[in-house]
């Protein structure tokens, strides 16, 4: 695989296995988008000894396909663990998702990642190690996969994309902070770019203080509900822009480099109270969310909040 990024880790894990010294169990932490499953799958190749980048039948993924992984779901895990490889005398499970383990979950689970049967490597992934008990942690080898550098930003994009112009490759490398996942979401998912687009149209109507906005916006939103994470993302990005450009007017530290004639516009039109107040209001929409409040109530709440001031 032509992997880019993470090069202390992988050379680790690779000496590793020359030396079969691998741990049996790994914990990959990350943010979406920062190449944990590709990780994963190199690891698992080099474990296999496999050189070419396809499916094999003693490389198991297992993702949810519910809000969580239950104990049900953790039996069937189990039970494949204790299955014998079929090619040769090695297995590697790859757990995504972690995170969506519940504590009922991980115990059930806890007893064969201690002992998992010789030859089997676990491997699970997960965004934050926060809802990952201590005594999983405790019996997993731990890689946290840092952003990647704008150096290997540039190789990445400069790999995946021809014919990118600077300006807008200068735009990736800023909104992806080092998150190559970002890059993509960017230039190829409708919904990414109709969301910076709906995030922009806020910013802009809330200006008019019209309470028929929450209406519009909130039926607007509720067909978003499930990337409802990148929505407030984008809104603080166009949120720190808005304010760098009006604090120094350096367009080349704008990461919204692409909408910079929608930047200087709100720039001249929000103030600072404002700007102060719309963070405020992103904060505690994250937290209102964080403990399942009910997604359509809090968009509502939130676009009220913006229309305050």
């Amino acid at each position: 695989m032509d992997f880019i990024g993470h090069e202390a880790i992988r050379k680790r894990v690779y000496n590793e296995i020359k030396n079969n010294a691998l741990s049996h169990a790994h914990l990959i932490i990350g943010e979406d988008g920062i190449g944990k499953s590709l990780l994963a799958k190199e690891i698992a190749l080099q474990i296999m000894g496999k050189n070419e980048d396809r499916e094999y039948i003693d490389i198991v993924h297992y993702k949810p396909s519910k809000l969580s992984f239950g104990v049900d779901d953790v039996r069937s895990i189990i039970s494949e663990i204790n299955k014998k490889p079929y090619e040769g005398n090695k297995k590697v499970i790859i757990i995504h998702e972690g995170n969506k383990l519940t504590i009922q979950a991980q115990n059930a689970l806890l007893k064969t990642i201690e002992e998992p049967p010789k030859g089997v490597f676990i491997i699970i992934l997960c965004e934050s190690g926060e809802l990952i008990l201590d005594t999983v942690k405790s019996r997993c080898q731990i890689h946290k996969l840092s952003p990647l550098s704008k150096i290997e930003m540039e190789s990445f994009i400069n790999k995946n994309y021809n014919n990118l112009d600077d300006k807008l490759k200068n735009t990736l490398i800023a909104f992806s902070a080092g998150i190559p996942g970002r890059a993509d979401k960017f230039l190829k998912d409708q919904d990414f770019k109709n969301i910076r687009d709906l995030a922009l149209n806020i910013l802009k109507d809330i200006n008019i203080r019209d309470e028929k906005l929450v209406i519009k916006y909130g039926e607007m939103l509720s067909k978003y509900s499930d990337k409802i994470d990148d929505f407030l993302a984008i809104l603080v990005s166009f949120i720190r822009d808005i304010i760098i450009y009006k604090e120094v007017e350096n367009l080349s530290i704008i990461i919204n480099g692409d909408k910079i004639d929608n930047i200087i516009e709100l720039s001249n039109i929000m103030s600072y109270k404002k700007l102060k107040w719309i963070i405020e209001v992103i904060d505690n929409t994250r937290r209102n969310l964080k403990n399942n409040t009910n997604v359509a109530i809090t968009f509502d709440v939130m676009l009220m909040n913006l229309l305050e001031v």
